[in-house]
């Protein structure tokens, strides 16, 4: 049965019906998931291992038979490791259905059918007795059920339930607790993602300042966790405030409660400075003495402790509502709130000669209720968005630029979503700035009215106008009967996720053309795309089949994931921030498109073949893609590879934006040599969907 998808095109503009097979959602769910990356977790396997052999020890140890409940089973994985340590039966709960028939296949495949009942349901819909899908309650909990905040994929819920009703009272479970460790810290960086920092702009008739509004400094932004690769952040970057303190511990052997609530403790810090950053992470024991550990804590936490690279697990930057200024050694209580599914943080000062009773007072001043954003910027923008806008470095090539294009008499149209850019323009002089916000794009009408609020802030109400309406239907009264002489965009689209995704851009100059002069000029002037192949240091994990898992066949993922990959006709790039994930080039960055955006887009196909020589030993594991866009003359930004170490290939890469990163089904080992390897490509972009299709061969 086919179904049909329909979808805005990121590229285009354009709304498209696709026809879809009725396995798309599966497909497109299997073959971006992290199931390779969890199988090639040996630190986790081999801790969950222990734990498991450890809790059926016990149990046989009292003399009763060992029943195991898996939730969230995936490949069967945990379930077999309960039944090779010599658990009497386990029921294996996995409620996505392609899911629950590749654990059917692997648990028959690896020899443990009468042992293992698969049950393709919600844990909550599971029922109990001689004619439901478990006969008895289970005395062994074993659950991975955990996401980078412990709690987003709602563990809570599901454990509060199985207590309830599925498992005995005084049960063993694996893992038997978690515990959620907390660190405040000051980071111009990381807090560069919460909010807008002012712009000074060197004008003609003096300095102006671009202020972020009233509105956006007293908001508490979104409860949603920016998780990242804690490992990836230099130590320069961030100044810890206070030392590592126990945030709060959920013991999984007991009844859990999922009700919204709160934990506080005390702090002293260590050194003053600005309180802005809660980093945040766990660990889990597996066993009841904690003797069996696993944890995601940082470099600088454990610096003698081997790093155990995983993607599904990361570390958690949260927020505070606002900057607080603190001195070493001053009582301060930090509040950790949540809900069933995320946590959100506070930081109070401990009042002068503070009492019990007033300890208690605090307390009960402690609201619950999730943050919401009253500005709107936090749902336009995403955290990398707001480092991106951030960037003086950045910022400075496009003041740069436009001082080059703009006159007194510019009449100016900005196409970005978000930008800062008709502001500037305004400033370095354009005489007219209209700024077109895009009707049918997502976020609408948050991008209106925080572009009023930011202009109000800045006097500018009536100094900018915004045009809502699609490129296609402008009209030459919503600019006053004037051409523009200048168009600008950085370019930047919210609905965009790959690299070459904010070409909409040309779409909209294209769509717009009837309404520009003659000697119009156009800001991007081109854009290009580039490529290099690279070896991963880990990113590779997530796409590599694993084959043997702890001593478990587990084929039957690996092909089942292998399969979704091949879905589409051609395999497609996907997008993953860099900066988070080392990687050396084997070859040299190479120009492979360009983009004309002083002309219209072209009916015809842009296409290109070449090859690349493979300079560095290695292993080339797939190519890496981004855009680099010129501004004007001798004037470029990079949305990808900032700077190469020659020598050894190190890349760092624009921590802003995600790289797109084309995976090879087969990984070649170059070596040094008078005849280097080199890989072919051929690469499509299609102007009449937007989409560019590729093919590597090695």
């Amino acid at each position: 049965m086919k179904i049909f998808c329909g979808r805005a095109n990121p590229t285009t503009g354009s709304m498209e019906w696709l026809e879809e097979g009725e396995d798309y959602d599966y497909h497109q769910e299997i073959a971006r998931s992290r199931y390779a990356d969890m199988l090639h977790d040996k630190d986790r396997n081999v801790k969950y291992y222990q734990g498991i052999r450890a809790a059926v020890s016990r149990v046989k140890e009292r003399g009763e038979k060992a029943i195991v409940l898996d939730i969230g089973t995936g490949t069967g994985l945990l379930s077999m490791m309960a039944a090779s340590a010599g658990a009497d039966f386990c029921y294996a709960i996995e409620v996505f259905k392609p899911m629950a028939n590749a654990a059917v296949k692997i648990v028959e495949k690896n020899g443990f059918s009468d042992k293992i009942k698969v049950i393709n349901k919600h844990s909550t819909e599971v029922t109990v007795g001689p004619d439901g899908d478990m006969q008895c309650r289970a005395n062994i909990l074993v659950t991975e059920l955990f996401d980078t905040e412990l709690i987003g994929e709602g563990a809570l819920p599901t454990y509060e339930h199985a207590h309830k009703y599925l498992v005995q009272e005084g049960c063993e479970a694996v893992p038997h607790r978690a515990t959620v460790y907390v660190q405040l810290v000051e980071s111009r960086r990381m807090w560069s993602w919460k909010k807008l920092f002012p712009v000074h702009v060197e004008a003609e008739d003096g300095e102006k300042i671009l202020v972020p509004p009233s509105e956006m400094e007293n908001c508490p932004g979104v409860p949603s966790v920016c998780d990242i690769q804690l490992n990836q952040m230099p130590s320069s970057d961030f100044s810890t405030l206070s030392d590592v303190v126990t945030m709060f511990s959920v013991d999984f052997s007991k009844p859990v409660q999922s009700a919204s609530t709160y934990y506080r403790v005390q702090l002293e810090p260590v050194k003053s400075g600005k309180a802005q950053i809660v980093l945040s992470w766990w660990d889990i024991d597996m066993d009841p003495s904690g003797m069996i550990n696993c944890t995601m804590a940082p470099y600088w936490v454990k610096p003698t402790s081997a790093l155990q690279w995983r993607d599904h697990w990361m570390q958690c930057v949260y927020f505070l509502p606002r900057e607080e200024p603190v001195l070493q050694g001053e009582k301060l209580y930090l509040t950790a709130c949540r809900d069933e599914y995320s946590v959100w943080y506070s930081l109070q000062k401990a009042r002068e000669g503070e009492n019990k009773a007033d300890e208690e007072e605090h307390k009960a001043d402690v609201r619950v209720e999730s943050p919401v954003c009253r500005c709107r910027a936090h749902l336009l923008w995403n955290r990398p968005r707001f480092g991106e806008l951030n960037d003086q470095n950045r910022t400075h090539q496009y003041i740069k630029s436009l001082r080059k294009v703009l006159k007194t008499d510019s009449v100016c149209l900005c196409i970005s979503d978000g930008s800062l850019l008709p502001v500037l323009a305004h400033y370095l002089g354009a005489k007219q700035v209209q700024y077109l916000v895009l009707f049918f794009r997502a976020l609408h009408f948050s991008l209106v009215f925080f572009s009023h609020v930011l202009f109000k802030a800045n006097n500018l109400e009536d100094k900018i106008k915004i045009i809502e309406a699609r490129p296609e239907l402008l009209k030459p009264s919503h600019l006053e009967d004037k051409k523009i002489s200048v168009l600008v965009g950085e370019p930047f689209f919210t609905t965009s996720l790959l690299p070459w995704h904010n070409l909409y851009f040309w779409y909209a100059r294209t769509a717009v053309s009837a309404h520009l002069a003659s000697s119009v000029t156009v800001l991007p002037q081109a854009a290009s795309l580039h490529m290099m192949i690279v070896e991963f240091q880990d990113l590779w994990r997530i796409r590599s089949p694993c084959g043997i898992c702890e001593g478990f066949d587990v084929q039957t993922m690996d092909d089942m994931i292998k399969d979704s990959l091949n879905f589409r006709e051609s395999k497609e790039a996907e997008p993953h921030p860099l900066w988070e994930y080392p990687c050396k080039s084997l070859s040299d960055p190479q120009e492979v498109l360009t983009f004309d955006f002083t002309k219209t887009v072209p009916e015809h196909c842009l296409s290109t073949e070449g090859s690349v020589k493979l300079l560095r030993k290695g292993k080339s594991h797939g190519a890496v893609l981004w855009m680099e866009y010129h501004l004007a003359a001798d004037i470029s930004v990079s949305t990808g590879l900032m700077q190469l170490s020659n020598e050894k290939g190190n890349c760092e890469w624009n921590p802003h934006c995600k790289q797109a990163v084309y995976f090879f089904s087969s990984v070649i080992e170059s070596e040094i040599q008078s005849d280097p390897t080199t890989v072919t490509y051929a690469i499509n972009f299609d102007t009449k969907t937007g989409e560019i299709a590729m093919d590597f061969k090695l």
